[in-house]
């Protein structure tokens, strides 16, 4: 006899594959797959979850009151209109789930974060995914692809694992062009990376359009990946529907605790972007002096291109870097197979993955 089945999509679902963290044979090896902190976290926040370790038999805020509270603050926006996540992921899916169901249609570009379309399936809803055009979100081909049945958009900025970005005004004529029903959801994960002038990370749409929710994170920028933590911003009527449909305990107590120190200690978040500005150029440079392809990036992330020759791919060059304990992120899942993302890490993280791409084109 069969056992209990899951709804149809479900098993349509192709589970997220996590960058690798181990290298065979290397005790540390340099981990450079997951768009992590160089810097790793404040010396404030490490401190704030160590002293949370004595009230661990204690449930954590489940308003996160004191965390919302220091996000708004600090960003400068209604504390009432921000909900905390375990993890940006968790508010994407229960945003997708809140809004889309089955014979709904949620609309996101060929190279878009894998999270949008397991949350889509999850939800019993159909994943529509509109080209990209030199890796960059085409607006006019993801409007062509809005119907009757679309109920979200979905637009990193940047896009990961590309490092592309829309401008504040593409943005803006983006959802001009979306029915008032569908929801635009901006995630915004990189967005303190980037520092060009025509940029956005959201926030003003967020703040005055009914449809439009604005997504964050502290894994990245901030260095807590380890801890899930994350946070949305939107109109007061979406903000009522995720508080309604998440955990009442989503966001652990030391999570909260060094979510608030973090976002306290903008030194540290300077240092980790200074880091990014000088060691991101500097590697995509040698990276083309090699001949290879880099495209441009706003991330803490690169793409590199490789040729697709036999023993000269993206392949062969991931297991040529493994064995230098060198663990970069195959990408062939986002449609990108000739293709690895490098994390920028610190200095001798970005020499020591030079030489080696060096030493693997000359063989």
């Amino acid at each position: 006899m069969s056992g209990p089945q899951p709804r149809p999509g479900i098993l349509d679902i192709a589970p997220y594959v996590p960058g690798d963290s181990k290298a065979e044979g290397i005790a540390e090896p340099m981990k450079l797959a997951s768009n992590e902190s160089s810097l790793g976290p404040s010396p404030r926040a490490i401190a704030a979850y160590r002293a949370m370790a004595e009230k661990l038999h204690r449930y954590p805020d489940g308003a996160s009151a004191d965390l919302r509270g220091a996000i708004a603050k600090h960003h400068g926006l209604d504390r009432e209109r921000v909900v905390c996540g375990n993890g940006s992921d968790e508010l994407i899916a229960l945003l997708t789930k809140a809004y889309a169901g089955p014979g709904d249609e949620v609309l996101f570009t060929e190279h878009a974060f894998a999270m949008y379309p397991i949350a889509t399936l999850a939800a019993g809803a159909k994943p529509v995914v509109a080209k990209e055009k030199n890796l960059r979100a085409d607006i006019d081909a993801l409007v062509a692809k809005v119907t009757d049945r679309t109920r979200i958009v979905f637009q990193a900025n940047p896009n990961n694992p590309t490092g592309s970005y829309l401008t504040k005004d593409e943005i803006e004529r983006l959802h001009r062009a979306l029915p008032a029903r569908v929801l635009l959801v901006i995630d915004a994960a990189y967005a303190e990376y980037v520092t060009r002038n025509d940029y956005t990370a959201g926030t003003e749409l967020a703040e005055k359009a009914p449809n439009v929710v604005m997504t964050r994170t502290f894994s990245k920028i901030y260095g807590l990946a380890g801890l899930r933590l994350g946070w949305m911003y939107g109109p007061a009527a979406i903000v009522d529907a995720i508080n309604r449909t998440r955990g009442p305990f989503n966001v652990t107590l030391p999570a909260q605790a060094a979510g608030v120190a973090a976002l306290a200690d903008v030194a540290h978040i300077d240092q980790a972007r200074t880091m990014n500005d000088h060691w991101l150029p500097w590697f995509s440079d040698q990276a083309r002096a090699l001949g290879l392809e880099v495209p441009p990036s706003v991330g803490n992330f690169v793409l590199v291109r490789f040729p697709k020759a036999n023993g000269k791919d993206a392949n062969a060059a991931n297991e040529f870097l493994l064995k230098r304990g060198i663990i970069l992120r195959k990408v062939a899942g986002y449609g990108l197979p000739d293709c690895l993302r490098v994390t920028i890490g610190n200095e001798a993280e970005m020499r020591a993955t030079v030489a080696a791409l060096a030493d693997f084109m000359k063989r």
